[in-house]
């Protein structure tokens, strides 16, 4: 299962990272969040060991939402050595995901 990103977590899980991150910000109410998720699970279970791959529940998480400027939900953003490099606003297919990280 996907890393869930805390406040907590973030720095330690995601920007101090020496793999690739993918984080999907989204919410339980959020209709195309409900598409993404499972490519989400997918992606995570592909990339076991090349990336971390996780999620940030925006209802739970609303101050590192607010931090990366999250408006729209899903939002994914992509980070290297704990920059940001890629982001993907929408539901979005595998391949472009996948494509962001390698």
């Amino acid at each position: 299962m996907a890393v869930e990103f805390t406040a907590d977590n973030f720095e330690e899980l995601v920007l101090k990272s020496d793999k690739p991150v993918l984080v999907d910000f989204w919410a339980e109410w959020c209709g195309p969040c409900r598409l993404v998720g499972p490519v989400v699970e997918e992606i995570h279970g592909d990339y076991d060991g090349k990336a971390v791959v996780g999620k940030v529940n925006v209802d739970e998480q609303g101050d590192l939402a607010a931090k990366f400027g999250i408006r729209n939900i899903p939002t994914i953003l992509f980070f290297k050595n704990g920059e940001i490099v890629d982001k993907s606003v929408g539901a979005s297919p595998k391949a472009a995901l996948t494509e962001k990280i390698d």
